[in-house]
């Protein structure tokens, strides 16, 4: 059974960091790209940040450039994202999902193969 698991998340206060893990197992790591989706109460799920399978090639939704570091460890089957300088609008459920067809820059949901069950993130302003 694939399993994709989430942890990292809490509460912090704005202007500060966390650093969300993903850690996957029972399919190869190495052959998906990966990808960090967020859904706030009352809205629709937003892609945020997805990585290639290699880990050469990143892509970050317009709202935290800058600011979110997506990474990947091979050895460790684990996705990242670091998140530096979070604001009250961060605040969300974050997703770790798998695609093995590569990113998909249209950031459709429907796209990935494998989700996780999701990390809250609230951000105190």
């Amino acid at each position: 059974q694939v399993q994709v698991v989430e942890s990292g998340g809490g509460l912090v206060q704005a202007g500060e960091s966390l650093r969300l893990s993903c850690t996957a197992s029972t399919f190869d790591f190495r052959s998906y790209a990966m990808a960090w989706f967020r859904q706030a109460p009352g809205k629709e799920r937003e892609g945020v940040s997805c990585i290639s399978k290699s880990g050469d090639i990143t892509y970050y939704a317009d709202s935290v450039k800058g600011r979110f570091t997506i990474s990947r460890d091979h050895a460790k089957n684990t996705l990242y994202l670091q998140m530096t300088n979070l604001k009250s609008e961060d605040t969300a459920m974050y997703f770790c999902a798998a695609r093995v067809f590569g990113c998909s820059t249209s950031w459709s949901s429907g796209y990935y193969d494998y989700w996780g069950q999701g990390t809250q993130v609230t951000v105190s302003s």
